[in-house]
């Protein structure tokens, strides 16, 4: 059944787009650049390689990995701090969390996904190029891909701009060469500024403990929280080392391997400000 999710046209497309690349960069641009036998292209060849293939094991385990399921024994605490406030009455907060689609009960930062049709755990977002929701078992891996997509486009622009950079155009460029060397120029920059971006804004996401979702609820609840006089914190914030030790483990080392989940626990409970009162 897993296997199923490879049959996507995204999920097609973002495998081809891998392969391209890399088809490139090490066979076309590091070839005509320093040629792959040399020092230099054995070097670049390898790490590029590595980087390739950390990044494809990202993408096989975001696709592969249930991102989250409520379990079916799951039952609400009320009296949990981030489950109400002291001001909430009880049966309102049942209603809030419970998802008539599902008919079950919301775990904290549990939210239903209408594509997946189903409740997700710590949800992130829907991702089509995995085919898959990123949520409490999968996010890590999610970010791994995006990590070493953005080191691998990066990597991957510098060698098309080196190689353009150093190559006689006065003898060997054709109209046609120079129109293929450009266009994988501008491909590789615009990935290089769309992963980074990406990147950037998970980065941002993780050192506060926070998903895409909440990010934005976050932004309603400031502003509710700003006309009652009143100022309002991520409940799940504890401060940039914890948060990150939080999402991606205690050891360093294993937040670049996305298989590495031991630190993560039931995905329907989290610590918060509270907590640490």
């Amino acid at each position: 059944m897993k296997l199923k999710k490879f049959l996507a046209i995204p999920v097609f497309s973002a495998f081809f787009l891998m392969g391209f690349v890399y088809y490139i960069t090490v066979f076309i641009f590091i070839e005509d650049w320093v040629g792959l036998q040399t020092s230099a292209g054995s070097l670049n060849h390898l790490i590029f390689s590595f980087v390739a293939s950390l990044c494809l094991l990202s993408f096989l385990v975001g696709v592969l990995t249930d991102p989250g399921r409520v379990p079916l024994s799951y039952i609400p605490d009320i009296e949990h701090s981030s489950f109400a406030s002291d001001q909430e009455p009880r049966k309102n907060v049942l209603q809030s969390k419970y998802c008539d689609k599902c008919a079950v009960y919301k775990p904290p930062r549990t939210h239903h996904c209408r594509v997946c049709k189903r409740c997700i755990l710590r949800m992130d977002h829907h991702c089509l190029w995995i085919n898959n929701c990123v949520g409490y078992w999968n996010y890590k891996a999610f970010f791994d891909l995006v990590l070493y997509a953005t080191i691998g486009s990066i990597h991957s622009t510098v060698i098309v701009i080196s190689c353009t950079h150093q190559k006689d155009w006065s003898n060997s460029g054709t109209t046609a060469l120079k129109i293929l060397y450009l266009a994988c120029g501008a491909m590789s920059l615009a990935l290089s500024a769309t992963l980074g971006t990406l990147l950037g804004w998970h980065i941002y996401l993780i050192t506060r403990n926070m998903t895409t979702i909440e990010y934005y609820e976050g932004i309603r609840a400031t502003w509710l929280a700003k006309k009652s006089g009143l100022s309002y914190r991520h409940p799940f914030d504890h401060g940039v080392y914890r948060n990150i030790t939080l999402v991606l483990g205690s050891n360093t080392l294993k937040w670049f391997c996305p298989t590495s989940t031991g630190h993560l626990k039931d995905g329907v409970s989290f610590p918060t400000l509270r907590d640490n009162a």
